[in-house]
């Protein structure tokens, strides 16, 4: 299997498409991995040199002692382009994925081409919702958890319509380490860009589900409001919007990135 091994962590990916192709870098929410993009992959590959990875803490990405900060996700993104030589790359991300494109489009904007920001804001919740959410899942663990977490993830239509597809997502969050789901949660309850969104300079469009409790079309439309010149699109979907609306998902990436 195909590891970067970085400063501070050792982290999985994948690559698809073309090698003349631009990049295209995926990243995950918290709780899934580079499988989570599965659906996706045959369409954008058509287009685009398609990187994956699993976050820190995710999926085969090893977690690493103690509580992670935003610059320590968005760091091995950046460090990873850097490993793989790539110099500028589309990048989308959903959720906290999300929060790691925009960090990355802050700190170092000379890698980041266009940004797609899914399911996401400049700052996710609050710190007592994180702190909550830790303590539960250090006493139950994720795979305790994971139907439960699914319900927010997916609209309950589509949970009741498609319960094979549902149990695929629900089966990767049982895999995911409770130590890297937890320490992923402090660097959500930590991750504020709200007073630094305005300064991102690369074309933007942001993706949200009309379901979705998490990050709500409100939230969407604020973050929108923030970015210079930004596009919104809403999909009729709950917080893992391009699970469950995959073909408009992948065709909007498409055309925004054309």
């Amino acid at each position: 299997m195909p590891y970067a091994n970085l400063a501070s962590s050792r982290i999985f990916y994948l690559v698809d498409g073309p090698e003349d192709a631009p990049w295209l870098v995926l990243s995950n929410s918290l709780g899934a991995n580079a499988d989570m993009w599965s659906k996706q992959v045959p369409e954008l590959s058509r287009h685009f040199r398609v990187l994956r990875y699993d976050a820190r803490g995710h999926g085969h990405s090893p977690a690493t002692q103690g509580e992670y900060s935003l610059a320590d996700l968005g760091g091995d993104l950046s460090d990873l382009l850097t490993f793989l030589k790539i110099e500028r790359a589309h990048v989308c991300g959903l959720s906290v994925g999300g929060l790691t494109a925009m960090w990355l489009a802050l700190t170092h904007p000379q890698q980041v081409d266009r940004l797609i920001l899914c399911n996401t804001s400049s700052r996710i919740g609050s710190n007592e919702s994180w702190e909550t959410r830790i303590d539960t899942v250090r006493t139950n663990g994720v795979e305790a958890m994971a139907y439960e977490f699914i319900q927010r993830w997916l609209s309950a239509d589509y949970l009741a319509k498609q319960p094979e597809s549902s149990q695929i997502l629900i089966d990767m969050m049982r895999r995911i380490s409770t130590d890297g789901y937890a320490a992923t949660c402090a660097a959500l309850r930590d991750a504020d860009l709200d007073a630094q969104v305005h300064d991102i300079v690369a074309k933007v469009l942001l993706i949200g589900g009309t379901h979705d409790l998490s990050t709500t079309p409100q939230a969407m439309l604020a973050l929108t409001a923030k970015i210079p010149g930004a596009q919104y699109h809403e999909l009729d979907a709950s917080h893992i919007s391009n699970w469950e609306q995959a073909s408009e998902f992948s065709d909007k990436v498409v055309k925004f990135l054309a």
